[in-house]
């Protein structure tokens, strides 16, 4: 019983174990319109690399929301993101952007939303496929907290911290 019990403690976390949790995160709802984020980006020993701001205008169409999102880095680059990203009849999602490789997958469940893709990174002039892991988790006031491991051949190179406000 005990083995089980550390077992069970080390199982990834689920998008189902926030069923009924706060209220609901609602994708659509949440990004349509203007959202504002303020992010960081740590390397795997914790050292914050790069800080940001993105502002994100969201638009739907049926069963479709684009997010046309621009980013101020720091150090003063800029970058933009459209993203597409479908309802599907099961309640998941499917996105797509222009520096993602092949098809986001994203579910929700109460106040979480577990985002997943690969992404075309640029770094010093050189090109890198990293995938993400997104949780997303509404918080009151209008607030998302946003937590993002980012991984190379499975193994962890950082993550991104991001804060979303409602102006």
């Amino acid at each position: 019983i005990l083995l089980m019990g550390i077992l069970s403690a080390c199982s990834p976390m689920r998008v189902t174990d926030f069923s009924g949790r706060g209220e609901p995160f609602d994708l659509f709802g949440y990004f349509s319109g203007t959202t504002h984020g303020y992010g960081l980006f740590e390397d795997r020993f914790g050292t914050i690399k790069r800080q940001f701001k993105v502002v994100i205008e969201g638009s739907i169409d049926g069963d479709k929301i684009t997010l046309d999102e621009d980013f101020l880095y720091d150090d003063g680059e800029t970058q933009k993101r459209v993203w597409t990203i479908t309802r599907r009849a099961d309640g998941s999602y499917e996105g797509r952007a222009d520096d993602v490789i092949g098809v986001a997958r994203g579910k929700e469940a109460g106040n979480a939303l577990n985002w997943a893709y690969t992404l075309a990174l640029p770094v010093g002039g050189r090109v890198f496929e990293v995938q993400f892991d997104d949780w997303m988790l509404r918080q009151q006031d209008g607030v998302v907290i946003n937590r993002a491991k980012v991984r190379k051949f499975g193994f962890d190179v950082g993550s991104v911290t991001l804060a979303f406000t409602k102006p």
